[in-house]
């Protein structure tokens, strides 16, 4: 068995868990002979897929009435991996999403980290500056990296900690985030255990 995490740039595949990531318009899915569950949010990707029997689509696995229509299935299967906790999934944009008792509760979105920087710097080129990730959030800053980091950072992780629950962190920059908090759980393949999980409840019913 193989899982799939198609996004709208790459395909990334884990197979007897090995990972592997590659590009999409170099992706041939015709190589892979086993069944295949995968999500996707390449809708170009999702109708050249369905010539292939052996590739199954989690998105019809899903109890959506836990989650609202809108809600990115790569978010989605993040929260299936958990029962109870804070999913955050730092990569483009940073996800926040809250998990009790198996239900989900809500979250919210954030800037990512890279996108932060970039939209202050259109605001004017004197704030096209790179963050800097050693600052102290608890100290007012006296220089303009220092100010952009405290400014965007500080409110961003005091609401994350205020959740009060165990803390996941997944995505490209979960591990620089993971600084900013004391018992947090980098869990880079946390979406595969989400689509795992989803697997083993279909198995059982």
């Amino acid at each position: 068995m193989i899982l799939c995490d198609v996004g709208n740039t790459s395909v990334d595949l884990l197979e007897q868990g090995k990972r592997t990531k590659i590009k999409v318009e170099e992706f041939d899915p015709f190589i892979l002979l086993n069944d295949v569950y995968y999500i996707s949010v390449n809708a170009a990707f999702d109708e050249h897929i369905s010539e292939y029997p052996n590739w199954h689509n989690l998105r019809d696995r899903i109890a959506w009435e836990k989650y609202y229509p809108t809600m990115g299935i790569d978010r989605i299967m993040a929260c299936e991996a958990i029962e109870e906790g804070v999913v955050v999934d730092a990569g483009s944009a940073i996800t926040v999403d809250v998990m009790s008792g198996g239900a989900y509760q809500g979250g919210f979105i954030s800037l990512g980290l890279r996108a932060a920087q970039e939209a202050y710097g259109r605001l004017s080129p004197a704030l096209n500056v790179s963050f800097n990730f050693e600052v102290d959030l608890a100290k007012m800053a006296k220089n303009t990296p220092d100010a952009l980091t405290v400014g965007f950072l500080a409110p961003l992780i005091e609401k994350i900690e205020r959740l009060g629950k165990p803390l996941y962190l997944t995505g490209g920059d979960a591990r620089l985030l993971s600084r900013y908090f004391k018992d947090a759980i980098v869990a880079e393949d946390l979406i595969f255990q989400g689509m795992e999980k989803l697997l083993q409840k279909g198995s059982k019913c």
